[in-house]
């Protein structure tokens, strides 16, 4: 049961997991924030690339 316990709390196996996981949400956030500030102005460029076809 000793060695159990001890085997247990010395794999970093899901540690991993959660550092994916972090990561992967910074990368969300950081998507997100440059979509909300570049909208507008996507938005305008598309409009008017069809107003002039």
């Amino acid at each position: 049961m000793k060695t159990a316990l001890k085997n247990l709390l010395r794999d970093d196996e899901g540690a991993s997991l959660v550092e994916y996981g972090l990561l992967l949400g910074l990368i969300a956030v950081a998507a997100i924030g440059a979509l909300s500030i570049l909208g507008g102005k996507i938005s305008a460029m598309f409009t008017s690339v069809s107003g002039e076809l």
